[in-house]
């Protein structure tokens, strides 16, 4: 009896001890327009502590591919972290159509501003559907568990850390300081406040070094705007003392001024190329202060991007590469003049966004005329077009005649409440511009440049290896709730990579 008692006690033991086998902090990082191919473009400058010790320690997944169009900021921080797509987490662009009205996907007019004069703290999660790694985590501990997120961009630090998040942190691009919202405090920390006084004495000395700058641009195209992000994530790990309780917590964590100085310049321009050399040390840097602060082997961290980017219209138009663009808002105009010359009523377009045609639905049934003509108009003209591929009605996606892989990331894509009516894809290396082509570029194609991003792991509970088997932005978070044996999120659609997990 006594024998079969203890048997019984060493079980249970057992089963606790395996139920809180979880490192001591989940560090989730993601850098804002890192094309895959970076990691080896800029290899042979970067370091040993960066991301040759992410590829060199943990393990890289190098086959991770963007499951669903469009591929931009806002989504892709929400697919990271909810392991979902448009479809099911509502995130449907960085802006979208919600109950009929042009939204920005954190914009919530309930709460206020914490930590400046501004309205850029009128934000909130509200607007995703869908839980995070970092909600699941915290439900798992009896919401024990800290979750803070950190970015240069409001989206990119609310979306990842979730609705039940302790607080989420960006920067005021106009009060020149970290900021939050009432979502999450009434008053920001004492230990926030302190480090906003010592960002804005480096600011004015920035200043006056450079008067002939703009004062944003030189933060936000300069090593100093991933400098001061990493020091924030710092002050948050340290004064909330992350990976320092009982329970395991989490830091989401983004690098917005790649993304910013990708748009302008280009993706091989050397403001790019420095500013990831540069942003190598930053995260050497950061992977050391971890070692000290919780401890090598404590902490689990992956890294992802959120998009990649094409290479510039202008640089393959140079080198003999087939490319061009597409101009949005002149198509725009063109739509609504032939569709009135056709039914008498304007503005039955209401934009292009991400490449979808959205049409004012409430304009043209109060006229009573057929939608679906409306759309085979649209559809028609767009077909002949030199740059467009392929054009078909999001409500009829299985009957468009395009490669299954378009197929399915524009299903994974459509939000029948938030999304267009008509998808445009357009060839390879096409894509939108504004004012001109020039050496900048963008993204959100369903194509390699920008849907192949990177995902690395490392330290606890991941062995060293990689992998060439194709995975997907929607895998991340199911890989990372798998290690660390929480629920994975509540939209989540995708698989643990088993080559980390085993």
């Amino acid at each position: 009896m006594k024998k079969q008692l203890l048997t019984l006690m060493m079980l249970l033991v057992s089963v606790a001890a395996f139920s809180q086998d979880r490192p001591k902090l989940v560090v989730g990082i993601v850098v804002d327009q890192m094309r895959w191919d970076y990691l080896y473009r800029f290899y042979d400058e970067y370091g040993e502590g960066g991301f040759k010790r992410l590829m060199n320690e943990g393990f890289n997944c190098e086959n991770c591919q963007i499951n669903y169009i469009p591929s931009v900021t806002a989504i892709g921080h929400t697919s990271v972290f909810t392991g979902s797509v448009p479809s099911i987490h509502g995130i449907a662009g960085n802006n979208y159509y919600l109950n009929g009205k042009w939204t920005y996907c954190c914009a919530d007019s309930t709460v206020q501003t914490v930590g400046s004069n501004t309205k850029a703290g009128l934000m909130s999660p509200r607007n995703m559907l869908a839980t995070t790694i970092g909600d699941e985590l915290k439900t798992a501990t009896n919401w024990e568990s800290k979750v803070i997120g950190v970015s240069f961009k409001d989206r990119a630090a609310i979306l990842p850390a979730g609705h039940s998040a302790d607080a989420a942190y960006w920067f005021d691009k106009k009060a020149f300081c970290f900021i939050s919202s009432t979502y999450y405090m009434q008053e920001l920390p004492k230990w926030v406040k302190s480090y906003n006084e010592r960002i804005g004495r480096e600011i004015k000395q920035l200043e006056r070094k450079n008067k002939d700058a703009e004062l944003i641009d030189l933060i936000q195209f300069e090593p100093y705007g991933n400098e001061i992000t990493v020091g924030m994530a710092k002050a948050a790990v340290k004064n909330e003392r992350l990976g320092l309780g009982k329970k395991t917590d989490m830091l989401t964590l983004s690098f917005s001024c790649p993304d910013i100085t990708g748009h302008s310049f280009g993706t091989h321009h050397e403001k790019t190329h420095a500013q990831y050399v540069e942003l190598d040390k930053q995260l050497a840097d950061f992977f050391n202060f971890l070692d000290t602060q919780v401890g090598k082997g404590n902490y689990l961290v992956f890294l992802a991007a959120d998009h990649g980017a094409a290479n510039s219209v202008v640089q393959n138009q140079r080198h003999n590469i087939p490319a061009g663009s597409f101009h949005e808002g002149q198509e725009v105009k063109n739509l609504n003049a032939m569709l009135e010359e056709m039914s008498g009523m304007t503005d039955l377009v209401s934009r292009i966004m991400d490449y979808k045609v959205v049409l004012n639905h409430e304009k043209i049934a109060n006229a009573h005329l057929d939608i679906s003509k409306i759309k085979t108009a649209v559809i028609n003209y767009f077909k002949p077009k030199k740059e467009v591929a392929y054009c078909f009605d999001l409500e009829k996606i299985n009957d468009a005649s395009v490669p299954a892989i378009i197929r399915e990331k524009a299903v994974n894509g459509y939000n029948q409440q938030r999304g267009g009516d008509i998808q445009i894809i357009l060839k390879p290396a096409y894509y939108a511009v504004w004012d001109g082509i020039g050496e900048g570029t963008t993204h959100g194609c369903w194509n390699p440049y920008d849907c192949h991003i990177p995902f690395l792991l490392m330290g606890w509970g991941v062995e060293h290896g990689s992998t060439q088997a194709e995975c997907h932005i929607t895998d991340i978070a199911a890989t990372v709730c798998a290690l660390i044996h929480v629920q994975m999120p509540n939209g989540c659609i995708g698989k643990a990579v088993t080559q980390v997990t085993k």
